[in-house]
């Protein structure tokens, strides 16, 4: 089988893009999806995502770990999606989606700037050193001192599959504050089993968990990646972190095609 495909990125963090309104991707093929996103012998990507119809919304997303497994919400995925259904002429300017969640508003401007309404959040669990939260995907967040030599694949790991987290595991974020509302992140992700150049979901849930703990006092907060630069902003009353928004570029690198 020939398949059409289409690669983006969003501050490193990158995505084999499919378009599957035809519907004739064979979804459950988990070999086949963890083949395409294989650096070595397929495509090479975090993930792998489809575009499909919905029949009230936009288009949904359909998101899957570059183990094969379907996932939880993508936040830099669900960006790159929205700028290729740009590009596929299912949207203008702004969009409402389905993804695994629930329902996302997005706005792409001129420049390729995804702005990427999150979830909201209101349960938030404050540990002496760490803080824990579910932006769409569940995230461990702790500060370190030097995230420039900090072992992140090891550590992560570590965390990932202690017995805090159980089966399930949990993205892990290692933080540095650079100033009141600028923090460098380093993000271990689940699925991928490694660090990744940027996780969407995870920066979010950076922002929220300094601005919980008291580490920053700004609604925005910009956020160092490996792979680039993010911005999170929301609005807070009563614990509840509402209009949260990730944003950032998503760009288009290559399309081509693949024998499966």
């Amino acid at each position: 089988m020939k398949i059409l495909f289409y690669k983006y990125q969003g501050t490193g963090n990158d995505f084999v893009m499919i378009d599957n309104r035809q519907d004739t991707f064979p979804k459950n093929d988990t070999k086949l999806i963890a083949y395409l996103c294989d650096r070595r012998f397929g495509i090479g990507a975090d993930g792998l995502i489809l575009l499909e119809n919905h029949a009230e919304l936009d288009f949904k997303m359909v998101y899957y770990n570059s183990d094969g497994n379907e996932s939880s919400m993508c936040g830099n995925g669900g960006r790159c999606l929205v700028s290729f259904a740009k590009q596929m002429n299912v949207i203008l300017d702004e969009a409402t989606f389905e993804a695994v969640d629930g329902l996302h508003f997005a706005t792409i401007n001129k420049d390729g700037i995804v702005s990427l309404q999150m979830t909201d959040v209101d349960d938030i669990k404050v540990e002496n050193n760490y803080t824990f939260l579910n932006t769409g995907s569940p995230h461990h967040v702790t500060l370190v001192d030097d995230l420039q030599n900090f072992e992140v694949k090891s550590e992560g790991s570590k965390i990932r599959y202690s017995d805090l987290y159980g089966n399930a595991g949990s993205n892990v974020n290692f933080v540095k504050q650079l100033e009141n509302n600028i923090f460098s992140v380093r993000t271990y992700e689940r699925g991928v089993e490694d660090e990744t150049l940027s996780c969407g979901t995870g920066v979010t849930a950076v922002a929220i968990a300094m601005y919980k703990t008291g580490k920053s006092s700004s609604k925005e907060i910009n956020l160092n990646v490996e792979g680039g630069k993010l911005k999170v902003k929301f609005d807070v009353e009563n614990n509840k972190f509402t209009n949260v928004f990730l944003i950032g570029p998503a760009t288009f690198v290559f399309e081509g095609t693949i024998n499966s």
